[in-house]
């Protein structure tokens, strides 16, 4: 089992990173390092996964902020009605929650 690099662990300060197996839970990994981490977490991500799986994530994960999500959408070429932060409910309770 391959494990997420020491110098990336700091990005995971609530889990026990040790533990966390990067196949089982690429969903979990791909959303945290993308959304939370550096340009050394991003190239990472982009080494270990395939980008379908990458562009999956974004599709599926609500997890991702506006700015993130609208970023990583013009990387990988999607649009942004198929990001999932930019869907409703989440895009107007983030509003009701955070009204900056």
């Amino acid at each position: 089992m391959k494990t997420v690099p020491k110098s990336l662990r700091n990005f995971f300060w609530d889990v026990a990173v040790e533990k966390l197996n990067i196949n089982k839970k690429k969903d979990f990994v791909i959303s945290r390092l993308l959304n939370k981490g550096d340009i050394k977490a991003a190239k990472w991500v982009e080494k270990i996964y395939r980008k379908e799986k990458i562009k999956k994530v974004l599709q599926k994960s609500r997890d991702f902020s506006l700015i993130n999500g609208s970023f990583w959408a013009l990387i990988y070429g999607l649009p942004l009605s198929q990001v999932k932060c930019f869907q409703e409910p989440y895009r107007s309770l983030r509003k009701k929650l955070w009204p900056y």
